[in-house]
Parts: structure tokens; sequence; C-alpha cells
């Protein structure tokens, strides 16, 4: 084959250089070519049937063979490839394929629906353009990680969307939309009616609580571990209405009225704080490594805090210790309360934050505790950019820290940091 394929080559290059002087002597040097390459291409197909006729017919039913199972493989891979994109448009979630520019590649139909794309006129845009002006672009460009919950949907402001963004591959990020509109509904109900219940039960208590206090023990003595039960319970009751309230006030804001917060002074708040709820019984300490403040709501921080500090104390048995520790970061500061404590079992720190949530019913109950300090803290945090962590083992101690974004962080006096 390679042998003929010259004797080809030579043959052609010789008649091409004869053509060539035909032209030149008729004064159509172009035609003369193009006649005899066409000449050629015909001998060059001639030549290559030659060979393929003498071609073993095992070599040549081989190829046909492997040619069927190649054409097979490839109608099967395509009808699996439309049977996932019915799939992916069938689905009630919105699914947007973005590169590493963040242009959209593909979308499905709920896309459309949700978040108002449009084929073709959306296909390599950059998302976050197309959606300008609403709390997802503003998601996407602040290179944020975590979910983005309960926003009103682009195409249909009446809707709400939980977003999220996962890897794929590489380069490639896919955007998922959820419409939890009827999740939302629901827990507007819930809050309403937290809140509402809440406020119709504080007069009440109050008066009871009121009652109580006028209650003299002295004047019937076997009333009275009856009369103290009361009473306590009566406060008890009061300051579950009293967080239940704070946390309906705190679901209801937006955004928080900010301020220069002096850590300095509120740290040495919290310690005295410690010291009066500790009466004694534990050694609190209080570190500051770094003088740095706090861009927030003094009132909201207190109220987190407190609660933390508070926990603390409550549940660290007699002769404990307590460390109070405010420090900056790499990635802004960390406030963290430390204990020698009971410790929180693994399996239930993830659902700390929960309301009402109890490690042990019977020791919150001897502490005083409502359940719903570390909610407070996780809304608090929460309108504040910062997350809540927490290390405990059972029979160590636990550490909570709250640790707040570079932003938020600011020096001593004005300015940030």
């Amino acid at each position: 084959m390679r042998l003929s394929a010259v004797r080809l080559g030579a043959g052609s290059a010789a008649t091409l250089l004869a053509a060539a002087a035909i032209g030149h002597a008729l004064d159509a040097t172009a035609w003369g070519l193009a006649i005899v390459a066409s000449l050629a291409l015909a001998t060059v197909l001639l030549r290559l049937h030659h060979e393929e006729s003498r071609m073993p017919a095992t070599a040549l039913s081989s190829t046909v063979a492997d040619a069927a199972r190649h054409a097979s493989r490839t109608r099967r891979l395509a009808g699996q490839l439309r049977a996932l994109r019915n799939a992916a448009a069938a689905l009630p979630d919105a699914l947007v394929l973005l590169d590493r520019e963040s242009r959209v590649r593909w979308f499905n139909e709920a896309a459309v629906r949700l978040l108002g794309l449009r084929r073709p006129r959306d296909r390599r845009a950059v998302l976050s353009v197309r959606l300008a002006g609403t709390a997802i672009a503003d998601w996407l460009t602040g290179g944020d990680d975590a979910p983005l919950d309960d926003v009103p949907a682009p195409a249909d402001p009446t809707l709400h969307l939980s977003l999220s963004l996962l890897p794929v591959g590489h380069d490639q990020r896919l955007l998922i939309a959820r419409d939890i509109s009827n999740l939302s509904r629901l827990e507007q109900v819930r809050r309403d009616f937290v809140a509402n219940v809440s406020h119709e039960l504080r007069t009440p208590l109050t008066v009871i609580h009121g009652y109580l206090e006028l209650l003299d023990p002295e004047d019937a003595p076997e009333l009275e571990p009856v009369i103290g039960e009361m009473r306590l319970q009566s406060r008890r009751m009061g300051q579950i209405v009293e967080d239940l309230l704070t946390l309906s006030r705190l679901e209801t804001r937006p955004k928080l009225v900010e301020e220069h917060v002096a850590m300095g002074a509120l740290l040495t708040t919290l310690r005295k704080e410690a010291e009066a709820l500790s009466h004694g019984r534990h050694t609190v300490t209080l570190e500051i490594t770094d003088d740095a403040d706090l861009l927030g709501s003094l009132k909201e921080l207190h109220s987190a805090f407190s609660n933390l500090v508070s926990n603390a104390v409550r549940y660290t048995p007699t002769g404990g210790r307590i460390h109070i520790r405010w420090r900056r970061t790499p990635e802004g500061a960390v406030f963290a309360v430390s204990d020698t404590g009971y410790g929180i079992p693994l399996s239930h720190q993830a659902r700390l934050t929960e309301r009402f949530y109890r490690v042990s019913s019977s020791r919150s109950r001897e502490t005083g505790g409502t359940g719903l300090g570390l909610s407070i803290v996780k809304h608090v945090l929460n309108l504040h950019q910062a997350r809540l962590t927490v290390e405990s083992e059972p029979g160590r101690g636990s550490t909570f820290a709250a640790e707040f974004g570079a932003r938020r962080v600011l020096e001593p006096g004005g300015g940030e940091a």
C-alpha cells in the first residue's frame, strides 16, 4: 500500500507538471491543473478501492463490527442523555449549570418559572448580572458557600426560594433553587401564633406573680414550701414568655440598627454577671488578647453573650472554672466561653439551637433554664452574619464560640480594623 502511494505520488507529480506545461502553452494553466487534479483524485480512489478489495475478509468484517458497536454505543448514550434531560426538565426545583465565570451553560424549565431565565437570551449570560438587584445576585457575588434561605423568587415575588450551590467537576457549579412558599407560610403562622400567645400570657402571669409576692408564708407556715415553689415556677414561666417574645422580635427583624460596640466594657459586664450568678461557686476569668470592637447591636450582642455565659455557669458543678475569651483571628474575631462542666455528647450538638431542645430535661429544670437561650444566640449571630461553633466532650466541659467576619471588627474608638 505504501509503495503504491509512492508510485502514485510520483506519477501524479509528473502528470501535474505535464498538465502545467500544456496549460501554459494553451494560456490556461489553472484549468489544466484543475483537470489533472480531478483525474489524480479519481486515480487515488480507484487504487484505494483496489487495495480494499485485496484486504482479508476477516479484517473487513472486524472493521464493520467495530463500527456497528460504536454506533450502538452512541445511540445508547444519546438515549440516556435524553432521559436525563427529560428528568431534569420535570423536576420542580430550578437547576442552573454555571461555568467558572458564573455564566449560564444550561437550565431546566423550573428555572424559567422561578428565576425568570429565558432561552436563548440567557445562555452564556452571567447569572449575577442577569439577576442584578436581587438578594440572589448579592449572594452569588459575595462568594458565600452557605445556602441562601427564604428569599423572594425573581420571576414571582410572592414565591419564596431556598438556594444552594454544588460543585460539579473542577470548573462548574450547579445552582439549585427550591420553592419553599408553603413552608414559609407555615413558619409565619407559627411565628404569629407564638408571638400572640406570648403577649396574651404576659399579663396574667404578671398578675399571678404579683399576688404570690404578696403572700406571707409566716401567716401559714405549712404553706411556705408551696408558696416558694409557686413563686419559682411563676418566675420561670415569665422568663419563658420573655424569651419567646425576644425570639419573635428577632425573627421579624430583617436587619439590625448597627452601632460601635465597645467590647472591653461589655466583657467586663459579662464577667460581673457570671460572678453574680455563680455566687462564688466557680472561678470566673476573662482574657482579652486583642483590643478590638464590633459593629452591631449592643443590646442583642449582650443578650447572646450573656446566654452563653449563664449557660456555662448553670451547667458547671461547684468548684469548676468559667473562662471568657475575646481575640482576633485572620478571618475576624471570636468571642468564646469555656467551662469545665458536664459536657455535651456529639449526638446532641447539632440540635442545641433548636427551641426547647434539652440534653437533659431534669438538669435543665434544676438549673432554671428555659431551653430557648441558644436559639436566641443563633438568631442574634445570624443577624450579625456570624456563626456559633461548639466543642464539647462529656466530662471535660464545653466551649461555645461566636465567630465574626472581618467587616464586623472595629478598632477601639472608631474605624474599621
